[in-house]
């Protein structure tokens, strides 16, 4: 029988996500030494080599990239062993890992937070801040429990629950106060501001202007709504941001804010998890706490969030 500890399958999992002993002895809390030792352990255990060792950083065997994707189904499968028995008790406690794009975090997260923890304060709330792609790799992964993002995500293996809608406004110069919006054609003309690629609000940006990208002349990405609002004070150009995050990043700018006609650009806000979480109940009881923080009314589920 082999003697293989969850304990070391966990210290490969992270070397193997991270590709360097002192990122992952880091991430898994423990000295560089101790790693070492443990992952040549697994190796004695398992009668191969998993890694390809340099000075600089560490590659998987062959062996090593196919036993990693088993490791990761272990430890889901470990995870949402706990999640069942949690699941089974009345009260909500213990490790909770939500994922959050970052033109929602900044300006839901306090609240979710603050109503999380005195609604449930025995939660132990870890947040992870990044583009959607990635969430749901680590959600799919199990690596997170859920995650708030834009909706739709279109992942098979994930249960999507919309929860509100929200509008975007057009953010220009202040000198341009009180001039009427430009339509969608006229959009095309302009210098727009745009987050860079990867972040599903310039996709949902550049859908509304029906542009596939912006022209190249007219490239100036950044990587957060505070960057393009500050530009457009500048003078640069005009950008679009969510509703939500206007009280935020318009508090200190010289800019102005136009709504435009109907239909209006928008984004559904939503939650999504693993179809097989066993805390799938709490997790929807969570959705209403988001909708609460974020002062929306719950939308109508969607026939994709029923059939997810």
């Amino acid at each position: 029988m082999i003697n293989v500890t969850l304990r070391q399958l966990r210290y490969f999992d992270a070397l193997a996500r991270h590709g360097h002993f002192g990122r992952a002895a880091e991430a898994c809390s423990i000295s560089q030494p101790a790693l070492s030792m443990q992952i040549k352990e697994l190796e004695e255990a398992l009668g191969g080599l998993l890694l390809e060792r340099s000075a600089r950083q560490v590659a998987l065997t062959r062996f090593g990239e196919e036993l990693s994707q088993r490791v990761r189904d272990i430890l889901r499968s470990v995870d949402e062993l706990g999640d069942f028995a949690r699941a089974s008790q009345d009260r909500f406690a213990g490790r909770l890992r939500i994922g959050m794009i970052p033109t929602i975090a900044p300006y839901l997260l306090p609240k979710i937070t603050k109503n999380l923890t005195r609604m449930h304060p025995e939660l132990d709330i870890r947040v992870r801040e990044t583009m959607t792609p990635r969430l749901i790799q680590e959600l799919v992964e199990g690596r997170l429990d859920t995650a708030i993002v834009a909706l739709p995500v279109s992942e098979p293996s994930l249960t999507e629950v919309a929860l509100f809608d929200e509008k975007f406004l057009l953010v220009r110069p202040g000198s341009d106060e009180g001039t009427p919006a430009p339509s969608r054609e006229m959009m095309r003309e302009m210098r727009l501001l745009l987050l860079e690629e990867g972040h599903c609000f310039r996709d949902q940006a550049l859908s509304f202007c029906n542009m596939q990208s912006a022209p190249p002349r007219e490239m100036l990405d950044a990587n957060s709504l505070s960057t393009l609002v500050q530009m457009v004070s500048a003078g640069i150009g005009v950008t679009l941001i969510p509703e939500m995050a206007v009280p935020v990043e318009t508090r200190s700018a010289s800019v102005s804010l136009s709504r435009f006609r109907d239909p209006e650009p928008s984004r559904t806000i939503g939650m999504v998890w693993r179809k097989t979480s066993p805390l799938a109940r709490q997790l929807l009881q969570i959705s209403e706490v988001v909708c609460l923080s974020a002062g929306k009314v719950r939308a109508r589920p969607s026939m994709r969030s029923q059939r997810a």
